[in-house]
C-alpha cells in the first residue's frame, strides 16, 4: 500500500468556482443520486463518507466504491456519460461541492489548480481500480478484506490514519471484497481475537492488520 499525497479543494478555489457552484448537505442514508438519472453534475466530498453501488438487471447489488473528504465522484458525466451507471448515498453527514457539468468542464480549462486537483484525483483513482483488480484475481478473501479495512482507516495515506472508522455492515464488506457476510464474519472475528482489529465506538483498525497482506 504506497503513500499517496490528496491535494484538498481549497477555500479559494472553491470562491473562484463562485455562484456556479452549490454547497450541499446531506444527512446519512440520505441518496445522493440513483442508477438511471441523469448524469449532470460532478461531485466533490468536503465532509463525510459517500458510497457507490450498482445494481444489476437481476437485482444483485454491489459496492464499488466508499469514498471519503478530498475525493470526486460522478466524473463519468465528464466523458459523455447520459445517465448515471451507479446509486450514489451518503454514510454519514456529508458536505459535498456540486459542479454542474458545464461549469465543471469550463473550470478544467480555466483554473489550472482545479485542474490539477482534478487530474490528480483521476490518476488515484485509476492506480487504486487497478490494484483493486489485482487483489480480485490473486488474493484470497481474507486478505481482500484485510486491504479493504486498512483503505477505509487510510493507512497508506498522507496524514495520519483514522484511529477509528465509522461503522461499516458486514454485508457492505462482503459486497465490496466478492464474498458472503459469513465470511466476513469469520474474518472479522478473528481479526478481532488477533487484536488487529477492535470494536469501540465505531470500528479501530490497527496498523498490525498489515501482517494479514505480508503473509504469504
Amino acid at each position: 500500500m504506497k503513500s499517496r499525497k490528496k491535494l484538498q479543494f481549497s477555500a479559494s478555489l472553491l470562491a473562484k468556482v463562485g455562484t456556479w457552484r452549490a454547497i450541499k448537505r446531506y444527512p446519512a442514508r440520505e441518496t445522493i443520486f440513483s442508477q438511471a438519472d441523469p448524469a449532470d453534475a460532478l461531485f466533490y466530498i468536503r465532509k463525510g463518507r459517500v458510497k457507490l453501488t450498482v445494481v444489476s438487471n437481476r437485482g444483485k447489488q454491489a459496492v464499488i466504491a466508499i469514498l471519503g473528504a478530498g475525493d470526486f465522484f460522478g466524473e463519468g458525466c465528464l466523458s459523455g456519460q447520459l445517465v448515471r451507471t451507479s446509486r450514489a448515498a451518503a454514510m454519514s453527514e456529508c458536505s459535498l461541492v456540486r459542479l454542474e457539468k458545464t461549469v465543471a468542464i469550463a473550470t478544467v480549462h480555466s483554473e489550472p489548480a482545479f485542474a490539477e486537483l482534478f487530474l490528480h484525483y483521476l490518476l488515484s483513482r485509476n492506480i487504486r481500480i487497478e490494484e483493486d483488480l489485482i487483489d480480485q484475481l490473486f488474493n484470497s478473501s481474507e486478505k481482500r478484506l484485510a486491504r479493504v479495512l486498512l483503505l477505509l482507516a487510510k493507512f497508506g495515506t498522507e496524514g495520519e490514519p483514522e484511529a477509528t472508522i465509522p461503522k461499516v455492515s458486514q454485508q457492505t464488506l462482503a459486497e465490496m471484497i466478492g464474498t458472503t457476510r459469513s465470511r466476513v464474519s469469520f474474518f472479522m472475528n478473528r481479526f478481532r481475537k488477533m487484536g488487529f482489529i477492535e470494536y469501540k465506538n465505531g470500528l479501530e483498525v490497527r496498523s498490525s492488520l498489515l501482517n494479514v497482506l505480508l503473509k504469504d
